[in-house]
């Protein structure tokens, strides 16, 4: 039943409980994102190469699967946001695009906006690591394209923006699909009666996703951050969560604990493939643009499976899993602690830069945490004016 009552304000109540195995891909992904930005800091702002101190494909797998981590967390967005739709409104038919966008909007809006603040005093003090090259930028083109979430275009045209800018691009394609979202919900599915035609669409954008990354783009940036490829991902979640939907309804009787936990290995076997298998067999996916699509699926099964089991996570992986939980703002916050740490690490060059990468980490958990504790989750409830949600897609 949607939730919706003729003449009163529609209020946003909890949809569903955290899931540990979501939070857990969530955690693994963020500490990769993290992982790649410090090796790449030193690489490429200070020619440092931190790849002779590990064996080869050890090292791939630590320092080289931040842009994997994205693809998951693409996955896990579509997931999650196609998840509580169905449950807080009753079906995507009855989606109410106000109520959605006001929910979005306090999830993200409050530490978005407080950002783009920052970085903007920061570039206009001339602070090294956040001044944006005014021989291809500028602050207000920059400021533009993250307020009309084009960054992943705009670095496609200008190149690269600093540190906390880059990190956007991901911002731009996820809230591309909150925009339209609703309004597909409303106009397929409500208006129209045809959940089947809504999913062919989504299956339309996992199909275009390879193409989107290789031969529809002459743009190495763009080839990696197009909308088309990033909504692959998403698409992905999204018809995962309308098959977790279908299962619960209908039970089926091959649907045991046995099968789960059988659709769970599939999807990490997949995913494996894509983190640790020899990297020549992985270039060849790379090239047809499928690796991307082979990860998310991965990524889907083990949702799908680890969700319909219903299990408390491992102890010993509620590290991992607190990053999960805080990793929105440990995403947008952490390029700070990586920037500064590693110009102190140049200045210094005192101890292995593994260290200093590994502090990175836990400087950006320590600020994500103080971010989410003291500003950003205070304003999602303050605007939502509801009480704290027990999950935050």
């Amino acid at each position: 039943m949607a939730p919706e009552t003729l003449g009163k304000p529609y209020s946003a109540p909890a949809a569903t409980s955290r899931f540990d195995g979501v939070d857990l891909l969530r955690g693994l992904s963020i500490i990769a994102v993290i992982l790649l930005h410090g090796q790449i800091r030193l690489l490429y702002s200070y020619s440092i190469s931190i790849q002779g101190l590990l064996p080869s494909r050890i090292f791939r797998m630590l320092f080289w699967q931040g842009g994997n981590g994205v693809t998951v967390f693409f996955c896990i967005s579509g997931f999650l946001i196609t998840l509580t739709s169905l449950r807080r409104f009753g079906s995507l038919g009855a989606m109410r695009p106000a109520a959605f966008y006001r929910i979005r909007f306090a999830r993200i809006a409050p530490l978005f906006l407080a950002l783009l603040a920052v970085l903007s005093v920061l570039d206009l003090l001339h602070v090294n690591g956040f001044q944006i090259n005014l021989a291809r930028e500028s602050l207000p083109r920059a400021l533009f394209a993250a307020l009309s979430f084009q960054v992943n275009w705009y670095e496609a045209v200008h190149g690269y923006l600093p540190a906390n800018w880059d990190v956007m691009w991901s911002l731009s394609i996820e809230e591309m699909f909150y925009l339209f979202f609703p309004l597909a919900c409303f106009l397929i599915v409500r208006r129209r009666r045809r959940m089947p035609v809504f999913a062919a669409v989504l299956l339309a954008f996992v199909a275009m996703g390879p193409f989107a990354r290789t031969v529809w783009s002459t743009n190495a940036i763009w080839r990696g951050t197009s909308y088309l490829g990033g909504m692959s991902g998403i698409a992905l979640g999204c018809l995962t969560a309308l098959a977790m939907d279908w299962l619960e309804r209908k039970k089926p009787k091959w649907m045991g604990a046995r099968m789960l936990l059988a659709v769970m290995i599939a999807g990490t076997a997949m995913m494996l493939l894509i983190v640790a298998w020899p990297w020549h067999w992985v270039r060849i996916l790379g090239r047809s643009g499928t690796d991307d699509t082979v990860l998310g699926f991965g990524t889907c099964l083990v949702m799908l499976g680890s969700v319909l089991r219903g299990r408390t996570g491992r102890a010993w992986l509620a590290p991992v899993r607190w990053f999960g939980r805080r990793s929105y703002e440990i995403y947008l916050t952490h390029e700070f602690g990586v920037v500064w740490l590693t110009a102190l690490y140049v200045r210094l060059r005192r101890g292995s830069p593994l260290l200093w990468i590994a502090a990175e980490v836990a400087l950006a958990a320590v600020l994500g945490a103080l971010v989410a504790r003291w500003y950003s989750e205070p304003m999602n409830r303050w605007l939502r004016g509801a009480k704290p949600p027990e999950v935050r897609s």
